[in-house]
């Protein structure tokens, strides 16, 4: 199963046990995190897309580490002005692996179950 989640302003295809690197997030390593924000999942050729998220879908993930990604560099130069500027960036990322994603469909065959369950008493 897989799922399309959307955090720091940039969309994640993910799955089970997947392990990525995201914008900072408030956490420490072994500390679990919702993301709350499905666009859309699915298994094999079926898909559930969200307007603009799916309603009950969550991502649960743990946190790896935190740390910062590798160095980006913005040169400047102006030729013939003697003039030039180097300026490094280093971005803060967490690391997180993907636990599991709950899409919400057990929540209504469970309601279903219990509706059912009266009708056949009487």
């Amino acid at each position: 199963m897989f799922a399309v989640i959307k955090t720091g302003g940039k969309q994640y295809r993910v799955a089970a046990n997947d392990v990525i690197k995201i914008d900072r997030l408030a956490g420490e390593a072994g500390q679990v995190v919702e993301f709350g924000q499905v666009l859309a999942f699915g298994e094999g050729d079926s898909a559930t897309f969200g307007a603009p998220f799916v309603e009950g879908a969550v991502v649960k993930a743990e946190v790896v580490e935190q740390g910062r990604g590798r160095t980006v560099i913005a040169f400047k130069k102006r030729r013939r002005q003697n003039s030039r500027r180097k300026r490094g960036n280093r971005q803060h990322e967490t690391t997180v692996r993907i636990t599991e994603i709950l899409t919400g469909a057990p929540k209504k065959a469970k309601a279903e179950k219990k509706a059912e369950a009266p009708a056949e008493s009487e």
